[in-house]
Formats: C-alpha cells, structure tokens, sequence
C-alpha cells in the first residue's frame, strides 16, 4: 500500500512537471512567433523604404541638400541596414527547428529571444517613425 502511494505521488509530480515543460514551451513558441510576426510586418516595408531613400536623395539634389532631408535620408539608411543585421543575427542565433517547430530553448538561447523580441520591437518603431518622417518630408 506504502509503494502504491509513492508510486501515485512520484506519477502525479512527473504529470505536473511535463504539462509546466509543456507551457514554458508554448510560452517559447509564442514568444518566438511573436518576434516572427513582427519582422512579417515590418519587412515588407523594406521596399518601402528604399523607394524613398531614392526619392529623398534626388529631391537632396534638387534643392542643394537642406540638413533635414539629408538626417531624413540617413535615418531609412540606418533602418534598412539595421534590419539587414537583425535578420543576420537571428538567424545566427537560432536554428530552423527552434523558429519554425517550436524546439525548446535552452535558457541562454530564451536569454537570445528575449534580446531579440526588444530589438526588433525597437527596430520597427524607428523604421515606422523614419518612413513616416520621409514621407510626410516628400509631400
């Protein structure tokens, strides 16, 4: 009856234990996910972005360079390059299973996604503001 016990209680610990393993997977993959679909929105707005570049640089030609549109051309510059090393980066710091199957993370490589999640957060926001900016300069 005492092993029956134990038995029960050792069972109930590793049914717990793999469905807390199978949430800090979930989690993971949400995260993971998360980060994916924030490049998905920002990345079509690559084209986007060196369209303008062309358009402000040639209107920099036309009226003799004015500082503002030189900041303005720089800043998508900037943008641009800066999705160029994140996607370099994250693809470096991960393999194909880990972002496209949900493989678990190890605790350095969740440590990876998490710098990554604030990267890219932060890049989208300056490529939105930098467009923006362009944008509203070319009208």
């Amino acid at each position: 009856m005492k092993i029956l016990k134990v038995s029960i209680a050792i069972l109930f610990v590793l049914v717990i234990s793999c469905k807390n393993e199978s949430k800090v997977s979930n989690n993971e993959k949400s995260q993971m996910q998360e980060v994916l679909a924030v490049h998905d929105e920002v990345m079509p707005k690559m084209g986007k972005i060196g369209n303008l570049i062309s358009q402000i640089d040639e209107k920099i030609k036309e009226t003799d360079s004015t500082e503002v549109l030189v900041n303005a051309s720089q800043n998508l510059k900037d943008s641009h390059n800066e999705m160029m090393d994140w996607m370099k980066g994250f693809g470096e710091r991960f393999d194909s299973d880990e972002i496209l199957k949900g493989k678990a993370l190890t605790d350095e490589k969740q440590k990876f996604l998490d710098e990554e999640e604030a990267k890219i957060k932060a890049l989208r926001d300056k490529m939105n503001s930098s467009i923006k900016n362009a944008e509203e300069l070319l009208k």
